[in-house]
């Protein structure tokens, strides 16, 4: 299925704009890929929704693993887990969905005026089944770190100051939330009223960039108390 995707590879090496791997390295990139791909096509699925869009997914995310200094990485399968969940909530939220925004800010402007009432729901509708996910799946904890550090990109320490946890416990937090998501874990019930609540407060934070409100409702869904570092 990555044949092409490979072939595509080698010809930009051949011309000099990426330095060739070993074809051991590459057919060793590619194993430890399609061994993970399952997992990552099913995590793509339930955050997008629709197949053609998971696809689009994983694709990228094959060509980001190519780009990666693999050398360096610890837990393959980690990072890209990690990769495909930030690269599909990238896609939810936006206005397009083309493989060419996938390079764009993570908060894209969602209130752009040249954007159709149908494209509008649709990017709702996704944001919607992307909260659900995160309220079904992950603790009230999990979840507020999670949001705040893969969708807002808050460093730990500003997590550990709106959660009153340690940085090192915002960061196992983070951590324990991409490993739930992956493991496709039993769903919890989720209220339809915090789940309006939290989809409203995500978009406006999306949109204005004031995440105040954003802040206090996962804070306070957490059962935390903000503290002062």
């Amino acid at each position: 299925m990555y044949t092409h995707l490979v072939g595509a590879e080698r010809g930009r090496e051949a011309v000099g704009t990426a330095v060739r791997p070993a074809t051991g390295e590459l057919d060793g990139a590619m194993s430890v890929f399609i061994e993970a791909r399952p997992g990552l096509l099913r995590i793509a699925r339930q955050i997008l929704g629709d197949p053609s869009d998971a696809e689009d997914v994983i694709q990228e995310t094959w060509l980001r693993w190519l780009g990666t200094d693999r050398a360096v990485v610890g837990s393959p399968w980690a990072l890209l887990r990690t990769t495909t969940v930030r690269l599909a909530i990238n896609v939810v939220q936006s206005a397009w969905r083309r493989r060419e925004s996938c390079g764009s800010p993570w908060l894209p402007d969602l209130a752009d005026g040249h954007a159709s009432p149908e494209a509008v729901a649709e990017q709702h509708d996704a944001v919607e089944r992307a909260v659900l996910l995160l309220m079904e799946t992950l603790t009230p904890t999990q979840r507020a770190a999670y949001i705040l550090r893969e969708g807002f990109g808050h460093p730990y320490a500003q997590i550990s100051g709106l959660l009153g946890l340690s940085v090192a416990n915002a960061r196992q937090q983070v951590s324990r939330a991409q490993h739930r998501l992956a493991a496709d874990r039993r769903r919890q019930p989720v209220d339809p009223v915090a789940h309006r609540r939290l989809v409203q407060a995500f978009l406006a934070a999306a949109r204005s960039g004031e995440l105040g409100l954003l802040e206090g409702i996962l804070a306070t869904d957490a059962g935390r108390l903000p503290t002062r570092r």
